[in-house]
């Protein structure tokens, strides 16, 4: 069917660039599926009805508290070649990051758009302990990490608790060292209808993924009143600057899943934001903002991709991330580059970049976005076997038929001008060359040691912060 094709190609892809990546480190090539695979794994029968002996917890009620909950477990457990899962797993993730953000990104041709792989992955990898294992198959197949069988009737399956310590590992690399400290921290919500328990193993992967985590039981049967207290509750646990998040809830709502990841990071480790003067961004060839613009000069990673028709320039932000700057050339448009971006891509722009001493200018600009995880699988064709009607999570809670209502991700970028100082301007009297991000263009905040996309998206006007997608 176009379903099923769809994930076996988008699967194809990414295993590709899993050996493409490990092979050009001259490493033996090993599966994807062999490093994050369950102990002692065999082809395990599928059921329609699965019995279950599942551990369970009864939640605490949604008024009872809103401390994060208790961690049972050490997060930070090392893994065996932890060098090697975190590279592998840093392709799968920026593979299925940038799928998802084409289709994405269609849908958000002229507004300023901001995703989270990294957030995504790790929601999907959470939402997968859940599963049947039916239902497993496809989310594997997403995911990059299936092994095939020619049997119909077993499933090869991986240990998601492995996938989730390897993203919380890639997250704790830039938790290290002295000197000026971007901040990245992740939080994740449940909310399962009251009188229902939800499985130990689910709750023990959402704090693998997370910095915090709240599981809460919530009484849907006044939907206005639940919606009232869901979105309260998030935003008294969170940064504050939450919307309403959820909307539409009914009666019959069994469960709702939201995670957030905000990254701050500071300008002063890249420009002299003091020095900053109120120039022209062109939203398009006949509208303009004002909007504050830094300058700074200095030696960078530059490239000018001719084939792509765009600029690619790499700015440091601290010691533990940098930003991919990309700005189509004027006469070609950011929709064309964002339409072509894939890994093998970016994985090229990283060989040809070359030190340049450029004048670049760039607006200042924060963002915030909340993106409905239904609604892009929706458009990839893949929601309804992964989070609608044919999907079955007979281990997320002991009640049978329980549906996953709303999973939601917010994603926030933010730079302070607090703390580091500036860089210096470059005085050995070379001529700069002028970069100017005074039109759309597209960014990728990457940690360094894996280049793990943490976040991606593009500024069509600086001047927009909020982006909610329902």
């Amino acid at each position: 069917t176009k379903r099923f094709s769809l994930s076996e190609c988008l699967s194809l892809v990414l295993l590709l660039s899993s050996w493409f990546a490990i092979s050009r480190a001259n490493r033996v090539y090993v599966h994807p599926f062999n490093l994050f695979a369950a102990e002692n794994v065999s082809c395990e029968a599928i059921q329609s009805t699965e019995s279950q002996k599942l551990e369970v917890v009864t939640p605490v009620g949604i008024r009872e508290s809103t401390e994060p909950d208790t961690r049972d477990i050490i997060v930070s457990e090392g893994l065996v070649n932890s060098t090697e899962h975190t590279q592998v797993l840093a392709v799968l993730q920026n593979s299925l990051g940038l799928h998802m953000y084409r289709f994405l990104t269609l849908k958000q041709k002229d507004t300023n758009t901001l995703f989270s792989p990294i957030n995504i992955f790790g929601t999907l990898t959470t939402l997968y302990l859940g599963t049947s294992k039916k239902t497993a198959v496809q989310y594997q197949r997403l995911l990059g990490l299936n092994k095939d069988t020619e049997r119909e009737d077993c499933v090869y399956l991986i240990d998601g608790h492995k996938v989730l310590r390897t993203l919380w590992e890639i997250n704790s690399i830039t938790l290290d060292g002295p000197g000026p400290q971007d901040e990245l921290r992740t939080l994740v919500w449940s909310f399962i209808s009251q009188n229902i328990d939800i499985s130990k193993n689910f709750v023990r992967g959402t704090q693998e993924f997370s910095d915090a985590v709240y599981v809460r039981a919530v009484d849907f049967s006044k939907p206005k009143d639940a919606e009232a207290q869901v979105n309260s509750f998030i935003q008294e646990t969170s940064d504050g600057s939450n919307k309403e998040i959820f909307k539409s809830l009914n009666s019959s709502t069994d469960f709702l899943f939201a995670s957030s990841v905000h990254f701050k990071g500071n300008w002063r480790t890249a420009f002299q934001p003091d020095e900053s003067y109120l120039q022209q961004f062109w939203l398009d060839e006949n509208a303009t903002v004002s909007v504050p613009m830094m300058t700074h000069t200095g030696e960078y990673k530059y490239l000018n991709d001719k084939a792509m028709r765009c600029t690619v320039v790499k700015l440091d932000l601290s010691k533990h991330f940098y930003m991919l700057l990309v700005l189509p050339d004027k006469g070609s448009s950011l929709h064309k580059v964002e339409s072509q971006l894939l890994n093998s891509v970016i994985s090229n722009w990283y060989q040809n970049l070359h030190e340049r001493v450029l004048e670049l200018s760039l607006p200042k600009f924060s963002l915030t976005a909340v993106n409905d995880l239904k609604a892009v699988l929706s458009d990839m064709r893949v929601e309804n076997i992964l989070l609608g009607a044919d999907a079955k999570f007979q281990r997320l809670t002991s009640k049978e038929n329980i549906t996953v209502d709303k999973v939601f991700n917010k994603v926030v970028f933010e730079m302070s001008e607090e703390g580091s100082q500036a860089p210096n301007k470059t005085q050995d009297g070379r001529i700069p060359l002028k970069v100017t991000m005074n039109r759309p263009f597209f960014f990728a905040i990457i940690e360094r040691n894996t280049n793990a996309i943490l976040m991606l998206g593009k500024i069509t006007n600086p001047t927009i912060g909020f982006i909610l997608e329902q």
